[in-house]
This record gives C-alpha cells, structure tokens and sequence, in this order.
C-alpha cells in the first residue's frame, strides 16, 4: 500500500508492504496531514512481485515538469513491447510494473497541454486501467476507452475524489457526482473540475467480474447496483438451472447475494 501527497510545490511518499492498517500507522498518517493533494493505492498484485515494496503504488518519478506520481488499476496487455519501445528511447525501467510504462509514457509527452498529454498515452496503451495522476499542483484521472475497469467522480465539501468505487465516497461521507466516462480525462486544479471527453465515444464494456466478484457489493458502478446485479444473475440463473433444493448457498462470499437471488426465484 501507498500514498503520495502534495503541498503545492513538491511531493512525498511514501509505501510499504502489508495490510493498510500496517504500513499507515498514526505516525506516518500524521506527516500527511494539511496537504492539497493526495493519492492513495492498496494492491492486490496481477503482474511484478509481491513481496518488493518499490512494486507497490503510488509509483513516483520525475520529468521535465518536475515530479509527478501515479496509481493504476487494471492490466496493460502490450506493456512488454511499449518496455521494449521505451528502452529504445532512453527510459530506465525500474520495476515489475506494467503501469510503469504509463509513467514513462507521461515523462515523454511532458512538453504537451496535460489534457492533451493524457489522450496521447491512452492513445498508446492496450488493455485495461484506470489512472489517478498527480504532480505538485493538479489531480488527474482517466479510463480506458471501453471503461473496462471502472473510475467514480466525487465531492466533498469544496474537494474532488477519484476512486475505483462509490463505497470510497460512502467511507468518508463524500458525495457521488458522477462516473468517469470511458476515455475521459478529468482534471482538477485550483480552478476546479474540468472535463476532456475521448474524441471517439465508444460503448462502455466494464468487466464483468467487477459485478461478479472484485467490487464490494455496496458500491455502484456505471449506475448499476452491484449487490442488485448479483441478486438479478441469481435469480436468471434459478430459471435457467432450476433444482430441487432445500437451502441455497453462496461461495465465496460475494456470491451471498446471487444465492439469495436464486432462493428468492
């Protein structure tokens, strides 16, 4: 787990391995507090080591425009040949990470308008993500065009949030705006919220295992009750497969909705 933070001018981080409530203690907590901006990355790893902390996100690096500082969630599936591409051009990587390769796509376009520089990377990449980025003085997010892992907008008093899940915002008593749109870009500086919508709009995809299985079943995703959805799929399911059953039962735990579903049908 980690997280990154601003005060305005530059950035510090910080990231360890374990669970949350083992790598923050109060004591690092307290080094972050009255900071602008923060981003934060709990990791269940799908590419690189496990057991190496510089694996962990938030990742942080530096380019033209200073130090800037990423979390990514999803799974690029050409990070070999833009690594292989990357190191043609002078990039040193450093990691395990697929979502490296982000980072360097960013230092490269870093002479570009930073929505502009964004739509360029995602113009590059392949696969799955959502990306929250930030450098001393602006937030960032986008998703990829097929909205394949999911990005949520929200609001707190006078602050924006970006997270991969509305219960986030429940957590800490934030409101839900709105979800990112695939191929979005959105940035937040000290402006406000401003929106750069992909030039091509294609037809959201979000996977189907976020429903199923990795989102918590009290989040909502693209307007879509995920605890509802698992109920639906158990009781299409009853109808599809009906039995002759005394007790229905949901493994693992996530499937409890579904099994309700399908008693309930």
């Amino acid at each position: 787990a980690g997280i990154a933070v601003s005060n305005g001018d530059s950035i510090e981080h910080y990231k360890a391995m374990g669970l949350v409530s083992e790598v923050f203690t109060p004591e690092i907590l307290s080094k972050f507090r009255d900071k602008r901006i923060a981003i934060g990355h709990v990791r269940y790893s799908t590419s690189g080591i496990k057991e190496v902390a510089v694996n962990a996100q938030p990742i942080v690096g530096h380019c033209q425009n200073g130090t800037i500082a990423l979390a990514h969630n999803g799974t690029l599936i050409n990070a070999s040949a833009l690594a292989e591409k990357l190191k043609f051009y002078g990039s040193v990587i450093q990691t395990d990470l697929d979502s490296e390769m982000i980072m360097h796509l960013i230092a490269r376009y870093a002479s570009l308008e930073l929505s502009q520089l964004l739509h360029e990377c995602m113009n590059k990449l392949q696969g799955a993500y959502a990306v929250v980025f930030m450098n001393q003085n602006t937030l960032a997010g986008f998703r990829d065009p097929l909205g394949i892992r999911p990005l949520v907008l929200g609001r707190m008093g006078e602050s924006y949030i970006l997270t991969s899940e509305t219960c986030a915002l429940d957590a800490i008593g934030a409101e839900y705006v709105r979800d990112v749109a695939p191929g979005e870009v959105v940035i937040i500086d000290e402006n406000g919220l401003h929106s750069y919508p992909a030039a091509e709009q294609k037809k959201g995809n979000v996977c189907v295992f976020e429903y199923v299985y990795l989102a918590r079943p009290d989040s909502i995703i693209d307007g879509e009750s995920v605890y509802r959805s698992r109920m639906r799929a158990g009781e299409m399911l009853a109808k599809i497969a009906p039995v002759e059953a005394d007790v229905v039962g949901g493994v693992p735990d996530s499937a409890l909705p579904s099994a309700a579903g399908y008693a309930k049908a």
